[in-house]
């Protein structure tokens, strides 16, 4: 292709092919250009030659046809192959199959909607095939890929009853399912007996994907019975089952060892496409039961690669050009083995590394276009005009991938398709040539220049036209003749150098081809320079504080000017960063930045940018930002002891206030976040870029880092440095809060809290324990050797409890001995309790409740903690009774649930943490018989106003029962948690209403045994909750009426008032 070398703009240009988009996209074609900073245009815009809508273009493919497998049984009838290309003209479309062009006319199972085929009716017999569709317009014709109509179906099996099979124990079988005709493939499964029991697949048993036979190694008695082949067709999930194959089991012997033989294996060549799961089969016969191993020759088999189904199958997914070559299958017995190899090869579509694109160009050009693809096999190429094949040919050039046309003509013109392809499949690259033919034509025209006064301006002169026109500029009347001020650049722009007042006029440039002419009007002001000032130019602010940045623009008066701020080099945008940055506008000349709230991140440079149609000014001030100090550099630990770690730093931004003094912090895992350590000096001052921490703890693992300060604040701290263990030390904290006590009968308990491990001081930690009795002179020293041990006990039977030791508790490591701890008293135990509880006595208290007493036992060793009671009654033993425990250390308790009438043993025995004291003798208590099951009954009562007379039949106690001694009578107000309790001796009673409301009553019997069975309820409600008048009485009865003479009569049911 030419370079640009004229005005022309319809010279050869490309552009990529866009699938997805209305229309093609034509760059913008500006009548002029100035130097940036000269002159302008004054038009802000100008118009596309043609826009999008306009645009007249060659087919697009937006959706090719792809392959189909139809189900023959779907119950949509119809065939869907789609196919849609963009165009203007809209395209119109052909369908072929097998390279014939379909007749809708002819057939009537075919019709178009829009682009797309549907095919009604199909069937496999006429309709199997590849399609491809051609879009064409009055630009040019493409042809689609191809794409393969299958169609999906299973046959059944055949009925013809299968022959059995028989073999001896030991012996390999194969059972041949020989499948009905299918498309595409097949799922196998195998049935034994009956379904839906399938053959299990293992070491001895397969079920080949390829053959769909079943291949038993050894067969076993267990394997006789009826084997049926299953299908599944992976696209219409359709199943039959095959007529079944009797397996049988000879009598006349069993099969003996013999060595392997492989019955079913991978093709001898393999072919594959990249990216699919390859799956190598290979199974084995014999006795015993063969091993199948597998190798790749010459390499390692892919890791990605898994055995499958007892390592009978290779399954490799994702297959890669890598994993090319042969493999091998070996299948092992003790009686031999033998193998089988097979070459695996991965083959590739074509795909593109470079595509062609619409190009445009002048007639008599050279077009030169090249594709290229990979592939394996390597693709071949070849090239489509309009949907027909292109060949070498006069001005016509094809080697392999590259086209090239000489001297390009009107006929040229038209859809161009690169195929490369191999025996796998094809791939296209589509572009549209265009040769351009017209007669010059400038848009916009006239156009108006400003320069500035004193600099260079250029007026372009770049017509539309095709072939590339003649230029020539003229002033006035008179044809323009370069000279050193005035030049004709390559590309036929007029440049003109050191403008001034007297280049103010009319250019024209005048643009000839042999198909016509036209001429451009270039009207050219010129205007003085304009002048910028910002202020202030530099100046300091601290953090938080703000500032105003003021622009001014001095310019010529006719001109309007437009401001635009610069951070660093870069647009100031308002709106993200509005919270902190506002444009003010003053005057028309006058535009502010005001800065609010200043962060350190706002140190920079400010630039004020003003433009006009005639040139732009830029102007920058300086903003330093005065906050506290950045973060200090690398923090390194130069030298490490047991309890120092020597620092150092690099200084980082004091941002405009010197450094005043640096905080130095650890961390350790013992420590809450970071902290600050005391230094060596202290404090360190602003000048310093080392110091030592001090007072570490030795053997921990610290991190430092420094934090710097100044006048007006703290800054961020540093990174952290490396971790480092301070040295071991010798122990420097002894054991808190020793203490003891508590234990068994001669022991010595002792205990301490541990010490943390930030205060061990290195390894080898653990505990001294000293003790002595009290009164005697030597020590006792054991050693403790966990670092978490809280507990040591010591036991001697020649002490009695409760001595007197002195005990303290010191700790060591293994740099030396560290500090014991003060001296306590810790008395040694004393024991479990040594007496039975004495004076123990049970009472009957009701039918399930016996009260139990006692006193403890005498003073001394042993006391108890509590007392635990054992109940049983006499026709039990004591292992199968219960037992209760007091709360605290009382001498009485009230044993509930107990069975009535029943005779009861009970002991107390006292318990302490050691253990339980000896058990006191068993005492008895029988409980009361229980109260009446018989509730009292006939209730009858008079309402007298707010007196109620209550009476009802005695209850006689049974046999074995308790005799009754009263009744108890229960008042409740309904919504009132208050209730009335009255006891009686006599069968009746008189109960007193409260002012107003609705109440119940019940009546329970009282004897020794408690409280019998409640009453009916009886409810009584006072008229409209106010007190009842003397004269108003009623009687009432529980469950039959009686007569009053001088009352009035009513009759209630239970629960019931009238």
């Amino acid at each position: 292709m030419k370079p640009d070398s004229s005005s022309s703009v319809l010279n050869s240009r490309s552009r990529p092919r866009q699938r997805h988009s209305g229309g093609l996209v034509t760059p913008d074609w500006p009548a002029f250009s100035s130097h940036p900073l000269s002159a302008l245009s004054l038009l802000s815009s100008q118009e596309d030659y043609r826009s999008e809508e306009n645009e007249e273009f060659g087919p697009v493919f937006i959706q090719e046809p792809d392959d189909v497998i139809f189900p023959l049984d779907s119950d949509e009838k119809k065939v869907v192959l789609h196919c849609e290309a963009r165009g203007n003209p809209l395209p119109t479309y052909r369908w072929y199959i097998n390279g014939t062009e379909l007749d809708t006319e002819a057939d009537y199972r075919y019709s178009f909607i829009d682009g797309n085929l549907i095919i009604t009716n199909a069937s496999e017999i006429t309709d199997y095939g590849k399609y491809h569709c051609k879009a064409e317009n009055s630009f040019g014709t493409v042809l689609s890929r191809d794409a393969l109509l299958q169609f999906a179906y299973l046959g059944a099996f055949s009925g013809k009853t299968r022959g059995g099979v028989s073999v001896r124990e030991g012996q390999g079988v194969v059972l041949m399912c020989t499948p009905p005709p299918h498309s595409p493939e097949i799922i196998y499964s195998w049935v034994f007996n009956e379904f839906p029991s399938f053959v299990a697949e293992d070491s001895r048993r397969f079920i080949s994907q390829d053959t769909g036979n079943l291949y038993i190694s050894k067969v076993q008695p267990a394997d006789v019975g009826s084997y049926i082949c299953l299908v599944k067709n992976t696209v219409t999930n359709a199943r039959v089952l095959s007529p079944p194959t009797p397996l049988t089991m000879k009598t006349d012997g069993v099969m003996g060892e013999y060595e392997p033989k492989i019955e079913v294996h991978f093709p001898t060549s393999v072919l594959a496409a990249k990216g699919v799961t390859v799956r190598l089969e290979c199974f084995a016969l014999g006795n015993p039961v063969p091993t199948i191993t597998w190798r790749k020759i010459n390499g390692n088999i892919p890791k990605k690669a898994r055995l499958r189904k007892s390592q009978a199958v290779l399954e490799i997914p994702n297959i890669q050009l890598e994993d090319s070559g042969t493999y091998e299958c070996k299948a092992e017995n003790p009686r031999g083995g033998t193998a089988f190899k097979g070459h695996l090869q991965v083959y590739t579509l074509p795909q593109w590394t470079r595509m062609i694109n619409d190009t445009q160009m002048d007639s008599g050009e050279k077009l030169q276009w090249e594709c290229k693809a990979t592939g394996r096999p390597r693709p071949t190429y070849r090239w489509l005009r309009n949907g027909l094949p292109l060949t070498s040919q006069d001005r016509i050039e094809i080697v392999n991938g590259e086209l090239t046309i000489h001297k390009v003509q009107q006929m040229d013109s038209g859809m161009y398709q690169c195929v490369a392809e191999n025996k796998y499949g094809a791939t296209y690259s589509n572009a549209e040539l265009k040769i351009l033919a017209s007669a010059p034509v400038f848009v916009p025209n006239p156009i108006r220049v400003i320069a500035t006064l004193g600099k260079d301006v250029s007026i372009e002169c770049k017509p539309r036209a095709s072939p590339k026109p003649r230029i020539t500029w003229k002033r006035g009347d008179r044809r323009i003749q370069p000279n050193k001020r005035i030049m004709l650049l390559r590309n036929n722009t007029l440049r003109i150098v050191n403008s001034s007042r007297a280049d103010e006029g009319s250019y024209v440039c005048r643009a000839e081809n042999q198909l016509g002419s036209a001429e451009l009007t270039a009207i050219l002001w010129v205007k003085e320079a304009m002048r910028v000032e910002l202020s202030p130019t530099r100046v300091e602010v601290t953090v938080g504080e703000s500032v105003v940045l003021s622009c001014k623009a001095t310019h010529d008066t006719s001109l309007d000017v437009a401001f635009q701020w610069f951070f660093n080099q870069k647009p100031i945008n308002f709106q993200q960063d509005g919270g902190h940055f506002e444009y003010v506008q003053t005057q028309s000349s006058t535009v502010d930045l005001m800065i609010r709230n200043i962060l350190l991140k706002h140190a920079g440079k400010y630039g004020c940018q003003a433009q006009t149609s005639a040139d732009t000014v830029f102007a920058e001030a300086e903003l330093l930002v005065r906050g506290p100090p950045g973060p200090p550099g690398v923090v390194i630990v130069e030298e490490i002891t047991d309890t120092t770690a020597t620092l150092s730093w690099t200084r980082g931004l004091d941002n405009h206030s010197p450094i005043s003094t640096y905080n130095l912090q650890a961390r350790s895992p013992f420590s809450l976040g970071w902290q600050t350590v005391k230094t060596d000096p202290d404090p360190v001052t602003g000048d310093m870029e080392s110091a030592i921490a001090v007072e570490l703890n030795p053997w921990v693992e610290y991190e430092f880092r420094v934090v710097a300060s100044n006048a007006i604040g703290t800054g961020d701290p540093s990174a952290p440095s490396r971790a480092v263990r301070t040295k071991e030390a010798v122990p420097s904290v002894a054991p808190a809060n020793v203490s003891g006590g508590n234990g068994r009968r001669h022991e010595l308990v002792i205990s301490w809290e541990p010490v943390s491990e930030e205060f061990q001081n290195g390894e080898g930690f653990g505990y001294i324990v000293a003790f002595r009795a009290n009164g005697t002179r030597g020590w006792k020293e054991k050693m403790v050797t966990s670092a978490d041990s809280t507990t040591y006990k010591y036991r001697d039977e020649t002490f009695p409890p409760l001595t007197p030791f002195e005990v303290k508790v010191g700790v060591y490591n293994n740099k030396g001995d560290g500090p014991f701890s003060k001296v306590v008293i810790i008395h040694s135990a004393e024991g479990e309790p040594r007496d039975a509880p004495s004076d123990v006595k049970a009472n009957s208290v009701s039918s399930s409740e016996i009260r139990v007493t006692w006193k403890p036992p005498s003073p001394g060793p042993g006391r108890p903690r509590g007392y635990e009671v054992s109940y049983w009654k006499d026709t039990e033993q004591e292992e199968s009774g219960k037992k209760q425990r007091t709360v605290k250390n009382e001498t009485s308790m009230v044993l509930t649930g107990l069975e009535g009438n029943s005779l009861y043993l009970i002991t107390v025995k006292g318990f302490n943490s050691i253990g339980q004291g000896p058990a006191s003798a068993a005492v008895t208590a029988k409980t009361r018989k229980a109260p009446p099951a018989q509730p009292p009954t006939n209730l009858m009562w008079i309402q007298d106003g707010n007196n109620v007379t209550l009476s009802w039949d005695p209850v006689k106690a049974k046999d074995n029962e308790s005799d009754v001694i009263g009744y108890m009578v229960l008042l409740k107000q309904e919504g009132r948690g208050h209730n009335q309790v009255t006891r009686t001796i006599n069968p009746s009673t008189t109960l007193s209403l409260p002012e107003g409301g609705t109440y119940t009553i019940e009546v329970r019997a009282l004897s020794e045994g408690g409280e019998g069975a409640v009453s009916s309820q009886v409810r009584v409600v006072t008229s409209s909750g106010v007190r009842a008048k003397n004269n108003q009485c009623s009687v009432h009865c529980l469950p039959q009426s009686l007569t009053w003479t001088a009352l009035l009569l009513v009759l209630l049911v239970p629960s019931a008032s009238w």
